[in-house]
Formats: structure tokens, sequence, C-alpha cells
């Protein structure tokens, strides 16, 4: 279905090629994992498949991609959109009408299909997707698996014979990305459409591939094979392969279930152990607090009663579906939004109340989207004006770019940067000022696991000089990481609130991958496994 032919890509001011001499062949049906560092290529592999490369972005294409059959050379993205179909990691960028049936039937009105066509297949596909309920429904109401769903559903409308994905699951709950993952088999298993689709989150997705394709980037030749060959020796690995590599199980298990059957030497070898886990001081002086929040957009309210309190080297987690209330409860610990309700109290101030330079000192949100913050044309820049902002010395912010992320240079536009490194250059920026409190929105969105790695190590340490840590996210791979605490929000309310060993264990939904596989036994990460079984060898 898709052949790579000696491809070599390099784009515009390049000096090397960004994919080198790719050879590779994906049969039709197949559901290809594409992994990789964030930067390394990915995203340029995906869109040498419709043409985007070098149609659109420019650059030099040798080799040829075939497609159906199609050059991807001589047919322009146009001229294969009734073969493929591509899904952007964030739908909501790239729909056009309002209401879920509207933006069904707008890929088939642009390929000028019958009406009487149309209807059908949109019927099929709201019921092939599980969408029939919400057909009348406004695009922006819908939750973030509910919008992916329908932007899949609006590709399939024109039947392609293959869906290219990148990162579809990166900002969904645990719950919402098992949906469309569901989704996409059945695409697979019942109608023969091939799929291909980047994504970091390996731990949800690499069990479902027939074939995982890693592409190192720097020219370097891409490594692909079936996922337990490829993972046998890949320093990019999941939780569940980590943990089959360290009790050395043979094969390398690629799901929970697997794993779950080989893990009872280990449970037996754990038995009288301990997990190691985050020190926390009992008695901490209070720095950010919310009492009795309640936040409204329009008719539907987002946030009812929240209360909680924050306390100095914190770190708390805030999880939930999409659309619980998490990014609204750290927009009012930040003073921004809408109205609300109830008091806001950050190191002794409403943040509301705060004029601009002194809100950068108290409270510092990382958004969603870090690049939203970025205004210059260089990263030099940026750090010159987030040092006039923050009132601090000339050079702190290059400073910490430096520590954080010294491959980043000077003169590159931030645009330029990979989602990892605009994160962390955003984190410099916020941290530059000293704030009390850091507030982060999902920001493993994007990242690779060495820089999730490296944002998890930065986490700690400012925790442990005394910064309080607030993140929403739905990576329940670094709460069990980094987060002393987890606030579980549903519908806008509190439903728990406690240690993280505690809340995340008693979640089938939440729970990471080695406390589903070691349960009924309370471990949260490899490196606490690991430990464990160093103690049981040392004494032994």
């Amino acid at each position: 279905m898709i052949r790579f032919e000696n491809v070599s890509i390099t784009y515009p001011g390049q000096s090397r090629p960004v994919l080198k001499d790719v050879n590779l062949e994906i049969p039709e049906g197949e559901l290809v994992l594409v992994v990789g560092r964030t930067g390394s290529g990915k995203s340029t592999l995906l869109q040498a498949i419709n043409g985007l490369v070098p149609h659109f972005t420019g650059g030099t294409m040798q080799g040829r991609v075939l497609v159906n059959g199609r050059s991807t050379s001589e047919h322009p993205p146009r001229e294969l959109a009734d073969i493929v179909g591509v899904v952007p990691q964030d739908p909501m960028r790239g729909f056009v009408a309002d209401t879920v049936e509207e933006e069904l039937a707008y890929g088939m009105e642009c390929l000028g299909l019958a009406p009487d066509i149309m209807r059908r297949r949109v019927e099929e596909t709201l019921d092939l997707l599980g969408l029939a309920d919400l057909r009348h429904r406004a695009l922006r109401s819908l939750s973030g698996g509910q919008r992916q769903r329908v932007a899949i559903g609006a590709v399939l409308t024109a039947h392609p014979r293959v869906l290219v994905l990148d990162e579809p699951t990166s900002a969904l709950d645990p719950g919402a990305a098992e949906d469309v993952l569901a989704a996409l088999q059945r695409l697979v298993h019942d109608l023969g459409v091939t799929v291909v689709m980047a994504e970091h989150r390996l731990e949800r997705v690499v069990q479902y591939a027939d074939q995982v394709v890693v592409v190192p980037g720097s020219g370097q030749p891409l490594v692909h094979g079936s996922p337990s060959e490829v993972m046998l020796g890949s320093p990019i690995a999941p939780p569940v392969v980590q943990l089959g590599r360290l009790a050395e199980w043979n094969p390398l298990p690629l799901s929970v279930r697997d794993a779950r059957r080989a893990a009872g030497p280990l449970r037996d070898l754990l038995v009288g152990q301990h997990p190691r886990l985050h020190p926390v001081r009992e008695v901490v002086p209070t720095i950010a607090s919310a009492q009795n929040v309640s936040v409204r957009y329009g008719s539907h309210p987002a946030l009812r009663g929240v209360s909680l309190e924050i306390g100095e080297g914190q770190v708390v987690a805030l999880m939930g579906r999409n659309g619980a209330g998490k990014s609204t409860l750290l927009h009012s610990l930040v003073g921004v939004g809408p109205h609300r309700t109830g008091t806001v109290d950050v190191d002794g101030s409403d943040p509301a109340d705060l004029r601009a330079g002194e809100l950068l000192r108290v409270v510092g949100l990382v958004p969603q989207e870090p690049g939203d913050l970025l205004e210059t044309s260089s990263v030099a820049d940026e750090c010159r004006l987030s040092d006039r902002d923050a009132g601090c010395d000339s050079g702190t912010t290059r400073a910490l770019v430096a520590l954080m992320a010294p491959e980043i240079d000077d003169s590159t536009h931030p645009r330029d940067l990979s989602e990892g490194q605009r994160l962390l250059l955003v984190l410099c920026i916020i941290l530059a000022a000293r704030p009390r409190l850091l507030l982060l929105d999902e920001p493993t969105r994007g990242l690779d696991y060495p820089t999730k790695a490296r944002l998890a190590g930065i986490l700690s340490d400012l925790s442990d000089v005394g910064h309080a840590i607030v993140l929403a996210t739905h990576d329940v791979e670094l709460v069990a990481e980094v987060a002393h605490r987890v606030v579980m929000l549903a519908e806008g309310e509190v439903v728990a609130d406690g240690p993280t060993s505690h809340v995340v264990t008693a979640s089938p939904m939440f729970a990471p991958q080695v406390t589903k596989i070691l349960a009924p036994q309370a471990w949260l990460t490899v490196e606490q496994v690991e430990d464990a079984i160093t103690c049981v060898r040392d004494a032994g």
C-alpha cells in the first residue's frame, strides 16, 4: 500500500537530510507505529505519505514514495485526498464546520460527491465511531476524545485507503484514548484501512501495532520490524517493556495482560518490600489555596465549589477525564479566565488583583501550547525579553536555558524548536521571575521519553528548593514519577485528594502500568521495583 524507495529529504537551509535513504514497505490493513525523539523526522515521514513533503514544506526529495501505486512527487495532496486521510494532532485546528454532522460531510462536499452518497456515508461513519448521539452537537462542546473521533470520521467519509495520524492520544485522558484506539482497531481489522500513527505514549499503543518504525534523526537509518523485535533493543520503551527487561522476561511483554502472566515470580520476590516514595514533609507552609471556587462557561458549570490547599515544595497532579475542570482550575489559580466565585489566595494575594510584573513573581503558568507565550524571532531575544519582564539580572533566563536545554541555540527561531524544546524554553521564561507557585497544563504533550525524563528531574529539583507545583495532566506515568499528591476532578468537583500511591493505585483507569502489572502490591514505577530487587539481592 505504501512504499518508500531510497527516499532522502532535505529542508531549505539544512546541510544534511532529515531522512536519508529510507526504504520501507507498509502492507494494506496494518497499523504502523512511528516513534522517535522529538524533532527526529517523524512528522516529515508522515507528511511524505500524502505529499505535503515536499509540495508544501519545500526542500528537496530524492527517491520516491508510492501510495497505492501513485507517486507523491507527481501527485500533490489534493490528488491523493481520495486515498490518504490525515488527522492532525489538534483536531480543532482542522475543523471548518460548526456541528459534528456538518464536519463529517464537509470533505465529501469538497470531493463533489452526490448528496445521497454523502448522507449514506455520514450515517455509516456515525455508527462506526459511536458518534450517532453527537450528530447535532457543536464541535466546541465536545470532549477531547469526542473531537478526535470526529476528526477521524471527517476523513473516513471520503473512504481513504490510508489514515495518517499525528499524536492522536497526546491530549486525551486514558478512557478517551482507549475509545480512539478501539476505533482505529476496527478500521484496521474490519475495513482493511492502513493506519500510520506517530505517538510518544508508547504505553498506550505499542500492543496494537503490527509494525514499529523508529526514526533516529540526523539522517540515520530507520529501524523497523515487529513491536517485539524493535522494543527488544530500543532505548525508547514503555514501562511494561522496561519492567520486562529488568525481570528478564522472555518473550518481552508489550501489554499489561502479557506482563501479568509473567509477573508471579516477581511479585513473590517483592513480598515484604515497600516502594520508596517521595519524601513528604508533614507540616509545610501553605503557598496557595482555593476556597469554594466555582466557574461557569455560559450555562455550563466548569468548577463546582472546589477547595484545596497547596504547600511549599509539593508537586500536586490534577487528574480526571477531558472536560473535568483541570485547566479551568489552573486558570483560576493564575487569575485569568471567566469570572469565578469563591476565593483564591497565592502567597497572600488574589492573583486576579495583581499587575503583570507582580504576578510573574507569585505564580507562573506554562500553558498546554507553550508556543503561545513566544513572540520574538530568536531564542536570544526571548531570553532578553524575559529578563526585562521579570525584572531580573541580564542573562538570567539564558543561564536557565543553558542548564535545562543546552542544545538550544541562541539564533534559532522559537517556532523552529521541537515541542519539547519550546516547553523547556517557556519553563525557563516563567522560572526567571522565581514564582512561588508553578502551574503546568499537559506538560508532556508531544514530548519523547528522554525529554520527559529530563522534565521530571527538573520538577523534582524545583520541588526540593521549595517551589509549589501543580500539573494538570493525563500522563499517569509522569504522575507516578514526580507527584506527591493527586487531586482527582470529575464534572468540576474534587472526588479524590490524597497521596499519589493511594489515589492512582485505587483507580483502574488512572493507574500506571507497573501498578496494573504488580497489583495488589502498590508499586508505581520501574525504578521503585529496581531499588527493591537490589535490596533483596544485597540482603541475600
